[in-house]
């Protein structure tokens, strides 16, 4: 029973996950309703705003569910379902970049942000199917998974901040 599940040693590192999105969550609504006309007035910002709220939204749903006491297969059956609709944010995000490349650069829109977001939720799928065969160390997958999607999120939002403050610049 070696390689059994244990909730129990992972917990404090989701309880971490899970709190600091929710946070996070809580900061972009009031950093967004501070500045609620340049963003919405700007596709790229508002689109951004969207799928940070998104991101933090899947890392609170995914802790809570590593938290939940469930069997393992069904805990992988679920990881995997909401990376999936996860890795649908990134890849209509490059759909849109070779639709129209000179738009989306124009835009602010950067190609590695989009790699970076369907990277990390494919990591989270790979976890989540491991996990469903049974073997623990899909967690960590899972885990590193949300990891990154907080940093690349805080990145994300340091990138709406700066937007927000170039256009109240145009503005004066």
């Amino acid at each position: 029973m070696e390689n059994a599940y244990r909730p129990e040693l992972w917990q404090n590192v989701f309880v971490l996950l899970g709190s600091s999105s929710a946070a996070l969550i809580g900061l972009l609504f009031v950093a967004t309703s501070l500045h609620l006309s340049e963003i919405v007035n700007n596709p790229v910002l508002r689109r951004r705003a969207f799928n940070n709220t998104s991101y933090l939204l899947i890392i609170l749903v995914e802790a809570l569910l590593v938290l939940f006491p469930q069997p393992m297969l069904i805990l992988g059956a679920e990881l995997v379902a909401i990376n999936l609709l996860g890795l649908w944010f990134p890849l209509r995000f490059i759909y849109q970049f070779f639709e129209d490349k000179e738009g989306f650069r124009h835009g602010g829109g950067v190609f590695h942000r989009a790699v970076i977001f369907g990277a990390s939720f494919m990591l989270g799928v790979a976890g989540g199917v491991v996990l469903i065969e049974h073997l623990s160390w899909g967690i960590y997958l899972v885990a590193t998974s949300c990891i990154i999607l907080v940093v690349r999120v805080v990145l994300t939002a340091w990138s709406i901040v700066l937007g927000v403050g170039q256009t109240e610049k145009q503005k004066k």
